[in-house]
């Protein structure tokens, strides 16, 4: 597919409440059906990101990726966000794309943010997740994962970043310089989606959701202190084109990520 459709959706998480926040997406996401090919959402959206996945973590079975898979399906529309999630006995944050027809793609945090304990709770993800979707090749990352350009880096097999975030207020600044780097050191759109509001711990995040083209130029934005969608198309010949005529990708250095 030449063109995609994304559509950002910035909001403020209810606190631990998954039935308050798949209610207010619910409504948001019926507005985007026909309009969009992918709605993003933010990490940890049915819950904020919460340290408390004892009481807070779901499986294949619980409300949120079950509600993913049905939202999806009806409104035709790829559906992508993160949770906290348990499997055999451990806990991830969890990165899911829900395709319309029930496919999915998966993807765990890489780096925790040790800063608020994330290390002590969750356990990190020790896979490279690449996959294609209308033709594009997609990329996910999780919030704390865009300090380490080393994890993001393209081996000539992406088109597209896609960040899900709960990037506080105080570290704004960090946000809006990084994300143009991963762009511009990637030849690659990026698509970063955080949330607003104050969380459970009174931590403020200020949004300033983007969408960033390969050339580290921002094609749509989000007010900082409002809940809103904001949508982009990307272009797959521009960005061939581009690619074809700054091919940095040939002079990039091969190395080998060890766990």
């Amino acid at each position: 597919m030449e063109s995609l459709h994304l559509s950002l959706i910035q909001f403020n998480i209810a606190w631990e409440n998954p039935t308050q926040n798949i209610h207010k997406l619910t409504q948001t996401i019926k507005t985007l059906k026909g309009n969009t090919h992918i709605a993003i959402l933010p990490e940890m959206f049915s819950t904020g990101f919460s340290m408390n996945p004892k009481s807070m973590a779901e499986n294949e079975k619980g409300p949120s990726l079950g509600w993913m898979k049905k939202m999806a399906n009806q409104c035709h529309v790829a559906l992508c966000g993160s949770i906290m999630f348990e499997s055999q006995g451990f806990y991830y944050n969890r990165f899911f794309f829900v395709e319309p027809n029930g496919t999915i793609h998966e993807y765990d945090k890489r780096h925790l943010f040790r800063m608020m304990d994330e290390h002590q709770h969750y356990r990190a993800g020790t896979q490279r997740v690449v996959f294609n979707y209308l033709g594009w090749r997609i990329m996910p990352q999780i919030c704390y994962d865009l300090r380490f350009p080393v994890w993001s880096r393209n081996r000539h097999d992406y088109d597209l970043l896609i960040y899900v975030a709960n990037f506080p207020a105080a570290r704004q600044t960090a946000w809006d310089k990084l994300l143009p780097a991963r762009a511009i050191e990637n030849s690659c759109y990026v698509a970063a989606v955080n949330r607003i509001g104050t969380d459970g711990n009174n931590i403020p995040f200020s949004g300033h959701s983007q969408v960033i083209d390969y050339k580290g130029q921002c094609l749509a934005e989000c007010n900082n202190e409002s809940e809103t969608v904001i949508s982009a198309s990307l272009s797959m010949n521009e960005l061939k084109e581009y690619r074809d005529k700054f091919p940095s990708h040939l002079d990039s250095d091969s190395f080998t990520i060890h766990f």
